[in-house]
């Protein structure tokens, strides 16, 4: 089952936003890997295409300067696998910039099923919860007054 990224457009009524609602699915995209700087000018990515482009184009001139025509071309094809990868991501990137908002994420079969799961879950009246329980409390919790990144502590500095 694949997972589509809900974006609402920005300004409106509440009702117009949730009918304008855009489903990008969250995956592997195909035409990305095959056409990667068309593929990106036909979701207006334009400064993502342009990177695209001069990176292949780089990429090509580079292996043939060193006589390298494969590794140009194998570089070449990393690009294409970053936007085939990457692309979907690109295209959230680029709507949060103009404005739009993420609603949350849709699991479904096809891009149908996602907007029919959307429309309920959208319109059902939220459900009372109680809050969560804690098993730690926060007291409890261990504190760290060296700086960490992750899971490994570095001493500071004087």
């Amino acid at each position: 089952m694949a997972s589509y990224v809900v974006m609402l457009p920005p300004g409106g009524s509440p009702e117009q936003r949730l009918e304008q609602a855009v489903f990008l699915r969250d995956g592997f995209s195909w035409l990305g890997f095959i056409v990667s700087p068309l593929w990106l000018l036909w979701h207006r990515l334009w400064l993502e295409a342009i990177f695209a482009f001069l990176a292949m184009a780089l990429f090509s001139g580079l292996g043939e300067a060193l006589s390298l025509p494969v590794v140009g071309g194998l570089l070449g094809l990393l690009v294409s696998l970053y936007v085939g990868l990457e692309g979907q991501a690109m295209r959230v990137a680029a709507l949060r910039r103009r404005g739009w908002q993420d609603w949350g994420v849709v699991e479904a079969d096809r891009g149908d099923t996602a907007d029919l799961r959307y429309s309920f879950a959208a319109t059902e009246e939220p459900v009372a919860t109680e809050p969560a329980v804690t098993i730690v409390p926060a007291a409890a919790a261990p504190r760290s007054t060296q700086a960490t990144l992750g899971l490994v502590s570095y001493p500071q500095r004087p």
